[in-house]
């Protein structure tokens, strides 16, 4: 399979600043009370839901910081990435976790095994086109009942970089309207339970925005339907 433009360039990207990347990605979340109440409402539900599993996958996981915080909010929780630099940095900052080289796009994952699936800025990187490919693929490796968290910029003009940490990527940020991401997870067969917008932090980027969560779930199956049972049944 010729492999997608832009997940060479993503991959290539990531490889390139895995290790400067370490130290950068490490307090990311000490100074934001905001960002981590949205993971652990996430852990929550997770932990309570009706899904029938609690593995949770990471899905962009880059250096794994969200995965460990995952892990300390009581979750089963392993991590995924493009980038196999950015794995090797995650595996040797948490040796006690599972991580694993894979894309998005085509997740090496069973049907219905995932109780939660977190895309922490994962998606901010695939061009609109594909993001219906790749909410299906979170549909497809949630459970009944498994939750669904996304965060990303908010905005219409992508950010385009061609250097970080002193070494030349070719990255593309792509910013975006909740109500349109909201749309196409629906549009995947996954329920929207909540959104969330806050304000640019100070120094959170070249180009400040504001940043958005969305939580959603796959629904729980029909048992009416199953049942054959009638409307007034």
């Amino acid at each position: 399979m010729i492999e997608s433009d832009f997940l060479h360039a993503t991959r290539v990207s990531y490889d390139a600043i895995a290790t400067e990347y370490i130290e950068f990605a490490r307090t990311d979340l000490a100074n934001k009370p905001l960002d981590r109440a949205q993971l652990a409402a996430f852990a929550e539900l997770v932990r309570t839901a009706d899904a029938g599993t609690q593995s949770v996958a990471d899905i962009g996981c880059g250096t794994g910081r969200i995965t460990a915080h995952l892990r300390d909010l009581g979750l089963d929780v392993f991590g995924i990435d493009l980038s196999p630099g950015m794995i090797a940095a995650a595996r040797g900052e948490h040796p006690d976790l599972r991580f694993e080289v894979g894309s998005m796009t085509d997740l090496d994952l069973a049907d219905d095994s995932l109780g939660g699936l977190v895309a922490w800025y994962s998606i901010i990187h695939v061009p609109v086109e594909q993001l219906p490919g790749v909410f299906a693929e979170f549909h497809r490796v949630l459970a009944p009942g498994g939750r669904l968290l996304l965060a990303f910029q908010v905005g219409d003009e992508p950010l385009r970089l061609t250097e970080a940490f002193g070494r030349s990527v070719s990255l593309d940020f792509h910013r975006r309207q909740p109500e349109r991401i909201a749309q196409l997870v629906t549009d995947a067969g996954l329920t929207m339970h909540a959104q969330m917008i806050r304000e640019p932090d100070p120094g959170e980027s070249v180009r400040p925005a504001q940043q958005a969560f969305l939580l959603a779930r796959k629904p729980l199956p029909d048992r009416r339907r199953l049942t054959g049972a009638g409307a007034g049944a």
